[in-house]
């Protein structure tokens, strides 16, 4: 009866207050993980839902370097001027510089904030917003988001930036080059290999590329390469490439030392590259894919997504 009293003492208590026991929102996991039973996924949550974790099902060793906010694979833009804006909070080492939102977070290590994700039995759908690389705890004024399927040894990903900018001090509808995506495998997958010859999609023999280190001023920047496409694999030729068909132009290199894994400071890095205008209101989509094995296999599968034999994202 004592029990009981008190119960409603409390009770009472907590209405004459005005308060009410609602349930608490759910807080979404720190990640998402998919399993195809050839490759194993994560998408980092706490980052802006960015690929986070790559690796051959059941093997516990990522392909995915994410020793910072600026790695993982990721979106990536840039429009308008770049500007000095060290009064502003800008970082020393990143100044001048244009607007430019990425999806995991900015060079003080502030987070991307996670609005929506979902997941079903074969894709993971994140939407976030992301933070400006440059300043110190920006958000900027847009929204990012993220469909990720797995198909064999292929992911498969189509990325889409809303943007509603505010601003009057980048201006508008300037030229830029885009990362279409910005991707960073370990940089144990040292040789650099693509085809830029006059007859793609030939079975041509691939070239292996001199490696550009970026402390020698600037990431490597690679022209027409005709098959859309450049693979950073180990001694036995085994690794991770990446492709877009939309894409001839590419940056690749290695910063650091070759020979390191997931979460160490030395990286290699591949980016399909696009001049693009993003006006202070647009929106900008894309599909790319990341593609896990041999260089022949890699090479094979590209050739079949191609031709049709994979089939292409669709949006949902």
């Amino acid at each position: 009866m004592k029990i009981l009293v008190l119960i409603l003492i409390v009770l009472s208590g907590s209405l004459l207050n005005g308060k009410t026991f609602a349930k608490s929102k759910p807080q979404p996991p720190m990640e998402l993980v998919a399993d195809n039973g050839v490759l194993t996924l994560k998408l980092d949550l706490t980052r802006g839902g960015a690929i986070s974790y790559l690796s051959l099902s059941g093997s516990g060793r990522s392909v995915v370097n994410i020793a910072d906010e600026g790695r993982y694979i990721q979106q990536s833009y840039y429009a308008g001027k770049s500007l000095d804006r060290k009064a502003d909070g800008q970082a020393k080492n990143w100044s001048p510089w244009s607007w430019n939102p990425i999806q995991v977070g900015d060079a003080f290590r502030n987070r991307a904030r996670i609005l929506k994700w979902k997941q079903n039995r074969k894709s993971l759908y994140v939407k976030c917003i992301p933070m400006q690389w440059d300043m110190n705890n920006r958000p900027a004024e847009a929204e990012m988001e993220q469909w990720t399927t797995l198909e064999g040894s292929i992911l498969k990903v189509k990325n889409r930036l809303t943007v509603h900018r505010t601003d009057a001090i980048y201006g508008d509808s300037i030229l830029c080059d885009q990362e279409l995506p910005a991707v960073y495998p370990i940089s144990a997958l040292k040789k650099l290999f693509t085809y830029m010859g006059s007859t793609p999609f030939t079975k041509a023999p691939v070239q292996q590329l001199d490696v550009k280190n970026l402390s020698s001023g600037f990431w490597g920047i690679y022209k027409d390469v005709s098959e859309n496409w450049m693979a950073f694999v180990d001694e036995n030729n085994w690794g991770m490439g990446v492709y877009n068909p939309r894409c001839v132009n590419f940056l690749a290199g290695l910063s650091g030392v070759p020979g390191k894994e997931a979460a160490d400071g030395s990286t290699s890095y591949i980016a399909p590259v696009k001049k693009e205008t993003l006006t202070k209101n647009c929106v900008y989509e894309y599909e790319y894919y990341i593609l896990i094995g041999s260089l022949d296999e890699i090479r094979e599968k590209i050739y079949q997504i191609r031709e049709g034999k994979i089939s292409v994202i669709k949006m949902r």
